[in-house]
């Protein structure tokens, strides 16, 4: 399943999630299809012939609406499942970094790395884990993160009372 959380970009140690650069984005879009309509540049459909107008007319409205919504899906899944951030450190050679997103839902909570490297770009997550009672391991200290010459290793740790219950590591690889 895709999802705007398996992408994200790190601007100076803060981190952008996928479906909020959809949104910078999607209004960059809007406004500059808004200037060339007015400006009848190239947007302009009143130059197209009845049918072929309606059809570009629905194009348009059909890919805002798809945009618009996969924009407010991610933020709506950011936001009822508390998503938080984080840039690990230390940094790894090269100017590797390890980002996670943890989020609770109800007593699960989730945890994805990413590796991001000298772009800022992460496209996918390196592995990920689900933890008891919504214990958050990254905001809880409980893990280890060690980087060698081929990359990085997250270690995840639970507690006794709330333990990792799948996954709890990650190979964090920017691709050297």
């Amino acid at each position: 399943m895709a999802s705007w959380s398996s992408l994200l970009l790190v601007v100076r140690g803060r981190v952008v999630p996928g479906w909020a650069l959809s949104a910078a984005l999607l209004v960059i879009a809007l406004v500059l299809r808004w200037v060339l309509t007015r400006e009848g540049g190239p947007a302009d459909a009143s130059r197209l012939s009845g049918k072929r107008a309606v059809w570009a007319w629905w194009g348009n409205c059909l890919l805002i609406v798809m945009a618009v919504l996969g924009t407010a899906g991610g933020a709506v899944d950011d936001l009822i499942s508390s998503a938080e951030y984080h840039v690990l450190r230390p940094e790894g050679p090269g100017g590797c970094r390890a980002v996670v997103r943890e989020t609770s839902f109800l007593v699960i909570a989730n945890g994805e790395a990413y590796a991001v490297g000298r772009t800022g770009l992460a496209l996918g997550e390196s592995g990920s884990w689900v933890v008891d009672d919504g214990y958050r391991p990254i905001d809880g200290g409980t893990y280890a993160l060690e980087w060698g010459r081929d990359g990085g290793y997250l270690q995840i740790s639970g507690t006794s009372t709330d333990p990792v219950v799948r996954g709890g590591s990650a190979d964090i690889d920017c691709g050297w």
